[in-house]
């Protein structure tokens, strides 16, 4: 399997999750939707499809 780079933006996530949720008659505060990046985020992780990085 060949290796990508792939860039994940937690407030790019938090803003997709925030149109889809309204878009679905919800109506989700800002803290909510930042949890919910961060859980995405963090699964992504878990499940291995990604790996962070830190720069210096």
């Amino acid at each position: 399997m060949r290796e990508i780079d792939v860039f994940i933006d937690t407030e790019e996530i938090a803003e997709f999750f925030y149109q889809e949720l309204i878009n679905r008659g919800f109506i989700p505060s800002e803290d909510e939707i930042r949890e919910l990046a961060d859980v995405t985020f963090e699964y992504l992780l878990k499940k291995e499809i990604i790996a962070e990085e830190w720069e210096d």
